[in-house]
């Protein structure tokens, strides 16, 4: 049995784009195989921490960015700097080094997620960076006034609750007058 030219070419182009469509879904699949570590596990993890591409998360130590640039330098903790855990947080040292400047959202007890490798120096060395905004809607600690809201005068807990309310979720914290 004879195959026909038209069969034949056919056959090759959809080789062809098989065969490419393949490539691309492998060389993409590569690309983007990073493991998600947090700090405690990266410690965990031995020779293997130095031999893979990891994407490691955590919150920015406030006071430790230090900016030239496009280059960061910075520490990571397990937990934000207002938790109880923070004294007791693993720390990492980032070396951020990539073609663009840190995201806007990159601030003090940010939540960060650096992707890179980590060097036998006890530096991680980021490539990519990226920056959840920080904690500024997180509960307001006891003594302290959230912005968008006046401190009320010292006075009975009665005249406070009388007192209406602009901010609607200021609503649910005000004692109900009886």
């Amino acid at each position: 049995m004879k195959i026909s030219p038209n069969t034949l070419r056919i056959g090759i182009a959809v080789t062809i784009v098989v065969g490419t469509i393949g490539w691309l879904a492998m060389s993409g699949y590569d690309a983007n195989k990073s493991y998600y570590v947090t700090i405690a596990e990266l410690g965990g993890m031995g020779e293997k921490a130095y031999k893979s591409q990891l994407r490691v998360e955590g919150f920015v130590q406030p006071g430790s960015i230090e900016q030239n640039g496009t280059h960061v330098a910075f520490v990571l903790n397990e937990f934000e700097s207002h938790s109880p855990k923070a004294a007791t947080g693993r720390l990492l040292k980032v070396a951020y080094k990539g073609s663009e400047p840190p995201p806007d959202t990159f601030k003090d007890d940010a939540q960060a997620l650096a992707q890179g490798s980590y060097g036998r120096d006890g530096v991680f060395h980021a490539t990519v960076l990226q920056a959840k905004c920080a904690s500024k809607y997180a509960p307001a600690q006891p003594g302290s006034t959230q912005p968008g809201t006046t401190p009320a005068p010292s006075s009975s807990p009665r005249a406070a609750a009388a007192r209406p309310s602009l901010h609607p979720s200021n609503q649910a914290a005000q004692p109900l007058a009886q």
